[in-house]
C-alpha cells in the first residue's frame, strides 16, 4: 500500500492520519449521506451565486468589481465548504454561509427568495441525511 492509499483509506500512521477517538469526533466518514447531500446543496448554490453575477451587473448596475466580489466569493467559497464537509465543524459553518447567501438580496433582490430556498434545501438535506444515516444503521 502507497503513502497515498494509506491516507486515503484512513489506516495510514503518518503525521496527517486521524486515529483514536479524537480523530473520529473531527470527521464524518466518506460514505455519509449528509455530507453527501450537504455538499450537493453547496455545488448547486455555488453555480446560482456565480450566475447573479451578470445580473448584478447588468440588470441592476452594481459595479462589476462588487459584484464579482460579494457572489464570486460566496461561489467560490460554497465550493470549498462543499470539500470540507468531513469536517464537523463545516456544517455550522455552513449554515451561516447560508445566511450570507441570503444577505446578498440586499445586491440582487431576487436572491432574497433563492437563499432562502437553499437554506430551507439546507435543513432538508440535514434532516433527510440524518434520517438516511439512523436507516442505515438499522
Amino acid at each position: 500500500m502507497t503513502a497515498m492509499d494509506a491516507s486515503s483509506t484512513g489506516t495510514g500512521t503518518g503525521a496527517g492520519s486521524e486515529s483514536g477517538e479524537a480523530g473520529a469526533s473531527r470527521a464524518r466518514p466518506a460514505g455519509d449521506p449528509v455530507r453527501r447531500l450537504l455538499a450537493t446543496v453547496l455545488a448547486c448554490e455555488a453555480v446560482v451565486i456565480a450566475l447573479a453575477i451578470p445580473v448584478a451587473v447588468a440588470v441592476l448596475d452594481v459595479s462589476g468589481g462588487t459584484a464579482g466580489a460579494v457572489c464570486g466569493g460566496l461561489a467560490v467559497v460554497c465550493l470549498l465548504m462543499a470539500g470540507l464537509l468531513r469536517f464537523s465543524w463545516a456544517v455550522p459553518v455552513g449554515t451561516v454561509l447560508q445566511v450570507l447567501v441570503i444577505a446578498t438580496g440586499f445586491m440582487v433582490p431576487t436572491m432574497f427568495f433563492l437563499g432562502a430556498l437553499f437554506g430551507a434545501l439546507w435543513g432538508t438535506a440535514i434532516w433527510m441525511g440524518r434520517k438516511a444515516r439512523e436507516a442505515a444503521a438499522r
